[in-house]
């Protein structure tokens, strides 16, 4: 008589899972490495891990409609003249004209402004619709310089010193020739329709040093009037934010590896860096340490979604935070109104990220003149505004819960984590414990 094992359902692999097969298979075809925008989507410890403790007897909550919950911020104090003064902790990411089109840009310019918050120019120069329609504008200065001239720092409210991005610490840039039209091509000084890297370091300076004389430059040049950031990739907080107090910086922004990028290589993208949620308390604590929290403020960025992402990172001791996927996304891209073109470029709206290629259906991050044309730069401005109005109503409702009446009166011992990880990186206890994963050697 014959046994026979009965059927079983077949297992696929963990490690070698349908995107990795496919990817090995791409690779194999084209013998080139992937290029894509945005930023890390792997599963990472985030702030959806931690949970805020509202107020009960041992805590009195606010009154949403009586009791006022400040939500203001200044940035710059420490060196500039004219520091700046926004409504909302929450500002508009670096994205370049060039990678995003034109009408994008002013749309950026226009929400910023009526939100009362920034915006901040990107690689590639500033523009006059950004210039235009901000009523508060950070200039970035990349190691690229395209764009870059002292008339355009002059006219900016702050200066952005970049060393690093999220999503490609230690990597410089790309914009493919599909996207250098007349107008970026003249703006950067590149040949129309060439590939364009920028550079991953600064080709004036290497090391913190150094970086003091620039910054002092960037202030004579600028009258020491403008607030000067300095931005890095989350990699090293601790010691990026030490050394960037140290050069004279005002203000320092810290990027984690959720944080878009417009083209890099995927396997930088998903394998380089922190999750944002690490880098805080490290970049918090070099401040402490050097008596410099709240004197030099700290913005983060890098998968920032809502309000709630916003009241966690400012009771973690950041001054603001910074947007730029979710920006897009108020704007209109990945919008299912598309949902046929984006068929067409083999994808699907909610994961379309081939930027670089200058083909979005949705006009944002392109330089085609019809695609641009989809992009209503009031309308998209509005929903901007609107997208920023609510999420700081959302921080507040949770700062009042907590008996808050300021964002940043939001502290550590509001929050626990519903992980190991994320309590150990953001140095909160665990949610029905007071163990803090790592604190006195345990």
């Amino acid at each position: 008589m014959t046994y026979r094992n009965p059927p079983t359902t077949p297992r696929k692999s963990a490690t070698f899972d349908d995107y990795t097969l496919s990817e090995i298979r791409r690779a194999a075809a084209t013998g080139i490495y992937d290029i894509r925008g945005a930023g890390a989507k792997r599963k990472l410890p985030h702030f959806d891990d931690l949970l805020f403790l509202g107020a009960s007897i041992s805590r009195y909550p606010l009154e949403g409609y009586r009791e006022r919950c400040d939500t203001s911020v200044v940035l710059g104090s420490r060196h500039a003249r004219k520091p700046i003064e926004l409504k909302i902790p929450i500002t508009i990411a670096g994205m370049s004209f060039g990678s995003l089109s034109g009408p994008a840009k002013e749309a950026l310019g226009r929400g910023a402004t009526l939100s009362g918050t920034s915006t901040t120019t990107g690689d590639g120069g500033m523009t006059e619709e950004e210039r235009g329609h901000s009523k508060t504008l950070v200039y970035q200065y990349l190691p690229s310089r395209y764009g870059m001239n002292p008339r355009d720092l002059r006219r900016a409210d702050a200066i952005e010193v970049v060393v690093g991005q999220g999503a490609k610490p230690g990597g410089g840039g790309m914009l493919l020739g599909q996207k250098i039209s007349d107008r970026v091509a003249e703006m950067r000084t590149l040949p129309k329709g060439i590939d364009q890297r920028s550079a991953s370091r600064h080709p004036d300076w290497t090391g913190p040093d150094d970086l003091e004389i620039k910054i002092l430059e960037l202030r004579e040049i600028t009258d020491w009037e403008k607030p000067i950031y300095v931005k890095v990739g989350g990699a090293r907080p601790y010691y990026d934010t030490a050394l960037a107090v140290k050069a004279g910086a005002d203000v320092v922004v810290v990027d984690g590896m959720q944080g878009g990028t417009a083209a890099t290589q995927e396997v930088f993208i998903e394998n380089v860096g922190q999750p944002t949620l690490a880098c805080i308390r490290p970049a918090v604590q070099a401040l402490q340490d050097l008596g410099m929290h709240r004197k030099v403020q700290l913005i983060v960025s890098g998968g920032i979604r809502n309000g709630a992402d916003v009241a966690k990172a400012l009771a973690l001791g950041v001054d603001a935070v910074s947007i730029g996927t979710a920006a897009l996304v108020a704007l209109g891209d990945n919008d299912p109104r598309w949902e046929a073109d984006y068929n067409a470029l083999s994808t699907t709206a909610g994961a379309y990220d081939d930027w670089h290629e200058g083909r979005d259906p949705a006009g944002i991050t392109t330089q085609d003149p019809e695609l641009m044309k989809r992009v209503d730069p009031i309308a998209a401005g509005r929903r901007l505004a609107n997208y920023l109005k609510v999420m700081t109503l959302e921080a507040q409702t949770i700062a009042r819960a907590c008996g808050k009446n300021s964002l940043h009166n939001l502290e550590p011992e509001d929050l626990v984590a519903l992980s190991i990880e994320a309590a150990a990186m953001a140095g909160v206890p665990l949610a029905g414990t007071n163990w803090i994963p790592g604190k006195n050697g345990f």
